[in-house]
């Protein structure tokens, strides 16, 4: 949010000698970001204009009594004088009761004020234009004027109603609207309700106002107007949000409404309302100020003692200055021997909740600037190592798909219930889903990654894969985020052998040596993984086309290895042979099934003269291996072979009932 104001008129609530640059560098180092400070006005009358960014959090900072509070607490800080004048108004006198009957929703309005006056409608004075022209407000006519002046001055919105058109009905229903309504803005432009929206009504089912937001054509004021119905009503902000960005009706009124201004500045805007129109428009009050406050905000007290103001910030403060801060800035202050007691002001209860709260106004207010720079000192920071950098795997995973010709792809880890592969109940559901076709969190990447694969009905082959979260309900507790790495190859000659050749990849790459493929847990047509014993995923063929893989990346990082052994070219050199075995099931009684990694360790196993064996035929129940014998200390003899033969022979043998074919 951003404020344009004038120097002059801030000073009529702030007393120092401060020059404008002064308070905007002040301000900009402890407060509120002063964008620049720029000349207004001709050079025998100079003023200067701040433009200010404001945080949402503070609009009570979006009026120029608000700033001038804050300039006085800060500048203080820096050895300049400075003094903040109270606004002081004049109560109301008149006990008249409005000639109208206002019927409010505490559940749409939190305070609603309202006083009727005689006036005359006229230009308004120089000083007014000047004002509101500087702060980016075009001047009207000096009803309009006063309202877009209490609102930049006070900081809360307020609306002028012609009273004769509305005091005919004699009635002011505040309601919600329905779906479908229609209203007529103050420009002229007519919008279509969407229902829930906060509006006034006649009485008769005749919409005249969208609070909070902007008053309707029904119901302006104009040159013919001779009584008017002065109007600040604080609402309930979320309702005035929503109905706002739907209509796309951003007015200054609804930016500020939605933040939440303070309702006990609702009657002093009544007040400094009343009195502008008596200086500027003739008036003459006719009734009593009307005040329907249902929602009034609970006091709240907070706390914080001397220890933790130290030990937050990290340098002591004197307790004195701490206290005198919290006053300044408008907290009603209590000390004790070692303790802050606060009751916090109406305009920051949205914002002052703890005692973090405090301790961050005292360390702004006396300056982050002078807070030494120390870094943290620590005993315990171990020297950074790519192996223990969960991003570094990811990242070398990533660059390794990306050479195998796999594309990356973000789904949303939001699915319906057709997404899930399990029961609704055991799913984590989202209480405010964006679509309704998106209410549940994943608890698995293939049905996201073959929802995209199916999108792309055009593309005969996709090779495409995702690393990220999957999420798995736990009772009375946050749900565990898993990361997941998953990808499918689809072609019209997808092999389960091709995506297994990956998996392989990705482990070689990673360091993992010990691996194996086993018959899958599921009973589909796959593998389940394992590294060493821990699970690791499953692999499958899902459909003749289609094959995938899902790996938990937590179990691939614990056990990558980026540890590299340098082994020396033997000197000696290699003999070779195949050797066939015959498995028979129905005479043997060894399912056929076997998995070829058991087969190939316990070949394996029998001598570290063999460096390498690979599968080079099957046959029905006959698998063939081409076996590469090799020393690293002499060249094998005839009879060195035959003994290896006669191992490997007899152990499969033994272990699989394999008999030489």
């Amino acid at each position: 949010m951003n404020i344009k104001i004038l120097d002059s008129w801030l000073r009529e609530y702030l007393e120092t000698k401060a020059n404008p640059q002064e308070i905007a560098e002040k301000l900009s180092l402890t407060s509120v970001s002063v964008e620049r400070v720029e000349p207004f006005g001709a050079a025998s009358v100079k003023d200067f204009v701040y433009d200010i960014e404001i945080t949402t959090n503070r609009p009570d900072l979006m009026s120029v009594v608000g700033l001038a509070r804050e300039a006085a607490t800060i500048l203080p800080q820096f050895d300049i004088e400075a003094k903040f004048i109270e606004p002081k108004f004049q109560n109301v006198s008149n006990k008249a009761r409005l000639e109208l009957e206002i019927i409010t929703d505490s559940k749409l309005v939190n305070r609603l004020c309202a006083i009727a006056l005689d006036i005359s409608v006229k230009e308004s004075p120089e000083y007014i234009k000047k004002r509101l022209e500087a702060t980016g407000i075009n001047p009207h006519n000096n009803l309009i004027d006063v309202t877009n002046y209490v609102m930049r001055e006070i900081g809360h919105p307020m609306h002028a109603f012609d009273y004769d058109k509305l005091k005919a009905f004699k009635k002011l229903i505040i309601r919600e609207a329905k779906t479908g309504e229609k209203i007529v803005d103050l420009h002229g432009d007519e919008h279509t309700l969407k229902g829930g929206d906060i509006v006034a009504d006649d009485g008769t089912g005749t919409i005249i106002d969208l609070l909070g937001i902007m008053g309707t054509f029904n119901s302006a004021v104009d040159d013919s107007t001779k009584r008017v119905l002065l109007f600040v009503d604080n609402d309930n902000q979320h309702k005035i949000r929503k109905t706002s960005m739907s209509l796309g009706l951003r007015s200054e009124a609804a930016v500020l409404n939605e933040k939440g201004v303070d309702p006990e500045k609702a009657y002093e805007a009544i007040l400094r309302g009343v009195d502008l129109l008596e200086k500027i428009a003739d008036g003459k009050v006719i009734s009593e100020v009307f005040d329907a406050y249902p929602n009034k905000p609970t006091e709240r007290i907070v706390s914080v003692t001397e220890e933790k103001i130290k030990s937050v910030i990290g340098i002591e403060i004197p307790f004195k200055t701490s206290s005198k801060i919290l006053s300044d800035l408008g907290f009603e202050v209590t000390t004790g021997k070692n303790e802050i007691k606060t009751k916090v002001p109406s305009w920051r209860a949205n914002d002052v909740e703890i005692p973090e709260d405090l301790v961050e106004e005292i360390a702004r207010v006396y300056g982050y600037f002078r807070l030494p720079s120390i870094l943290t000192q620590s005993i315990d920071v171990k020297p950074y190592s790519e192996s223990c950098d969960q991003f570094y795997f990811e990242l070398r995973v990533r660059e390794a798909l990306k050479y195998w010709s796999f594309t990356e792809i973000y789904t949303y880890p939001m699915v319906s219930e057709d997404l899930l592969e399990v029961a609704t109940k055991d799913a984590v559901t989202i209480k405010n889903p964006l679509t309704l076709d998106r209410v549940y969190m994943r608890t698995t990447l293939i049905p996201s990654l073959l929802e995209a694969a199916r999108e792309n009905k055009n593309r005969q082959e996709l090779k495409i894969f995702e690393i990220s979260n999957v999420y798995h309900k736990k009772q009375k507790a946050l749900p565990e985020e898993k990361l997941m790495f998953a990808a499918i190859l689809k072609n019209p000659k997808a092999d389960f052998f091709e995506l297994k050749g990956i998996v392989e990849a990705v482990f070689s790459d990673l360091g993992i040596k010990v691996y194996e493929f086993r018959n899958a847990e599921s009973g589909a047509r796959g593998a389940s993984i394992y590294i060493g014993k821990t699970y690791a995923g499953e692999i499958e063929q899902l459909e003749a086309d289609i094959v995938d893989f899902e790996l938990d990346f937590e179990v691939l990082r614990t056990n990558a290895s980026l540890a590299k052994i340098y082994t020396p070219v033997s000197k000696f050199p290699e003999s070779s042979e195949d050797l066939r075995f015959e498995i028979d099931p129905d005479l043997i009684g060894v399912d056929e099934t076997i998995p070829y990694q058991k087969i190939v360790k316990t070949i394996k196993e029998q001598s570290s003269l063999i460096k390498d064996i690979s599968l080079l035929d099957v046959y029905k129940n006959k698998k063939t291996f081409h076996i590469v014998y090799q020393s690293n200390e002499r060249n094998l003899t005839n009879e060195d072979l035959t003994e290896l033969r006669e191992k490997i022979t007899s152990a499969l043998k033994k272990h699989f009932k394999a008999e030489p074919a």
